[in-house]
């Protein structure tokens, strides 16, 4: 008999969370027992997996020697605070939180990428996903990465509503509703400025070099992932008035030339990468009709920089929801549990 797990989901009633138990139940994850974690508010509420109902507990009561693997995706506070318990009580630790991608001694790990980088998890028992615009055009660059080696990325990020929760998502749809009805929005909460029918170039908080904490982990996180610390990369991070599904326009200059057919080919055979681009009106993916609901990272418009000879340029479509984050983690623990546990 295959050998089953006990998984724990802290942050189960949050968008990721709540995206997290759906994935492991479609993936057919080997689970033993199944335990919701929440806040005190949440717990005693039910919810449905495999057909059985399971009850939402108090994450602050809860035993983690109790389970073998946690996925964590209740904020970085809350990461901070139950993750080291976790993973002192024998658990593994997934945390999709951005507090412990930048420990030296903690693995951030896609695993279309660097799956290997796993097994480092015994340092402190603690496993980091990338943010989730990384994660897609990371997945996207390894190919070509490996082919021709990227000295430079210029990336541009439109990044919808559902990366910052679900009261920007009712925010959207509250603030689209009332214009399109003519009535005034009322006073924005989710974001500094009204989102609807809007672009806003500024996602997290701004930082002394003038770039936001959004963008510098765009930095911080490829290169740590791609094992590179000499990789150059300028990042502009804004928020798009799309409910699910981050897009991305990916610019980069390799060491090496890459012709645009030759970069098809290679993202045609990259795992976890689908491309569509037909070069004529619609032949290409977008966050909403595409990429939405969809495990892959798609991959359109692919040409040849003209104002760089050594340049590519295409463009990046992912889920944020669960490529950029349940998905992810899931795969992590699926490559835990097969090589490493």
């Amino acid at each position: 008999m295959a050998k089953e797990y006990d998984v724990a989901v802290v942050g189960a009633t949050g968008a990721v969370g709540e995206t997290m138990l759906k994935i492991l139940e479609q993936r057919d994850f080997p689970i033993r027992n199944i335990y919701p974690l929440a806040s005190e508010r949440s717990a005693g509420k039910k919810i449905q997996f495999k057909g059985k109902t399971v009850t939402i507990q108090n994450l602050a009561e809860f035993d983690f020697s109790q389970v073998q693997i946690g996925l964590f995706s209740a904020g970085g506070s809350i990461s901070e605070e139950f993750a080291p318990k976790a993973a002192e009580a024998g658990c593994v630790v997934i945390d999709n939180t951005s507090h412990f991608r930048q420990a030296e001694n903690v693995p951030l790990v896609i695993p279309e990428v660097n799956p290997d980088a796993i097994a480092d998890y015994t340092n402190r028992g603690i496993i980091a996903n990338p943010n989730c615009s990384t994660i897609q055009m990371v997945v996207a660059l390894k190919p070509i990465h490996d082919f021709a080696y990227i000295e430079r990325i210029n990336v541009a990020t439109y990044q919808a509503v559902s990366g910052s929760g679900a009261s920007a998502i009712r925010e959207l749809a509250d603030q689209s509703a009332r214009l399109l009805n003519g009535k005034e929005i009322e006073k924005p909460a989710a974001y500094p400025k009204q989102i609807a029918f809007n672009a806003l170039p500024h996602i997290d908080v701004f930082l002394d070099n003038g770039y936001t904490k959004e963008e510098m982990k765009m930095v911080w996180e490829t290169r740590k992932i791609l094992g590179d610390q000499n990789i150059r990369i300028n990042p502009t991070a804004a928020r798009v008035p799309v409910f699910f599904g981050h897009s991305e326009a990916v610019h980069i200059e390799t060491r090496d030339k890459v012709t645009a057919e030759k970069a098809t080919e290679l993202f045609r055979s990259a795992p976890g990468v689908t491309v569509l681009d037909t070069r004529e009106p619609g032949g290409y993916a977008t966050a909403v009709t595409e990429a939405a609901n969809e495990d892959d990272v798609f991959v359109s418009r692919i040409r040849e920089d003209i104002s760089h000879e050594n340049g590519l340029d295409f463009w990046v479509v992912a889920d944020n929801v669960r490529k950029g984050a349940a998905l992810n983690s899931v795969q992590i623990a699926e490559k835990l549990i097969e090589k490493y546990i």
